[in-house]
């Protein structure tokens, strides 16, 4: 289980401090809503590493996270931009996020192929992601995800721009993914009905403190 306790943050020069408590099983989803600049993403910046708490902890089954270096935590980001290479095939793009030298070997490449046939994508292998549409290198994102097998998956409003089909599908597919590998899901997002689809808790960021609804 993923615990976060009494996190706190305050931004330089500034009075207010946010504060942070949640709790996420393996398998679950937990949503967070809140208006622009209330502080849901600072929450994944603090349990990714990129920002340091004033006080709190995060521990996954008992092991404390803060004292771990960025690179080191057990956690995979998608962000709202894909961040993939363009110029490089769908194959190469998920396995640039787990190997720096492209590593391809033939353990490596089935791993790839079983992935893209559970995001859908196993027709798209070779083709290059500037080929793909929106939401196609999206999936791809995911795919990249899956491929580092981190328990802890945190979503930064990933899905933000894409047409309401693509955007269910990937919501579904979202749920789907973190159900199966029993991951401990959490997303940020300004949509309540997409919190509602697929989150097990919603919470939400009121007057710089997260509340469970």
């Amino acid at each position: 289980m993923l615990n976060i306790t009494n996190l706190q943050y305050q931004y330089k020069g500034a009075d207010d401090v946010y504060t942070y408590d949640l709790e996420v099983q393996p398998s679950e989803i937990v949503a967070i809503l809140g208006q622009s600049g209330s502080g849901k993403s600072t929450l994944l910046d603090i349990t990714a590493g990129f920002i340091e708490p004033s006080s709190g902890s995060i521990k996954l089954d008992e092991q404390e996270l803060l004292p771990l270096s960025v690179e080191k935590r057990p956690i995979t980001i998608l962000f709202q931009s894909h961040n993939l290479f363009e110029h490089l095939t769908v194959q190469k793009n998920i396995l640039l996020g787990v190997n720096k030298a492209l590593k391809d070997s033939i353990e490596e490449v089935e791993k790839v192929k079983a992935i893209l046939k559970e995001v859908g994508l196993e027709a798209h292998e070779h083709k290059l992601a500037s080929q793909l549409s929106g939401g196609q290198q999206q999936r791809v994102a995911l795919a990249r995800v899956l491929m580092r097998r981190e328990p802890i998956l945190l979503l930064d409003e990933p899905f933000t721009g894409l047409d309401e089909i693509t955007r269910l599908e990937m919501l579904d597919l979202v749920k789907k993914i973190t159900i199966e590998h029993k991951l401990h899901t959490i997303m940020i997002t300004h949509d309540v009905e997409d919190a509602e689809r697929i989150a097990n808790h919603v919470y939400k960021m009121q007057n710089h403190t997260l509340i469970k609804q």
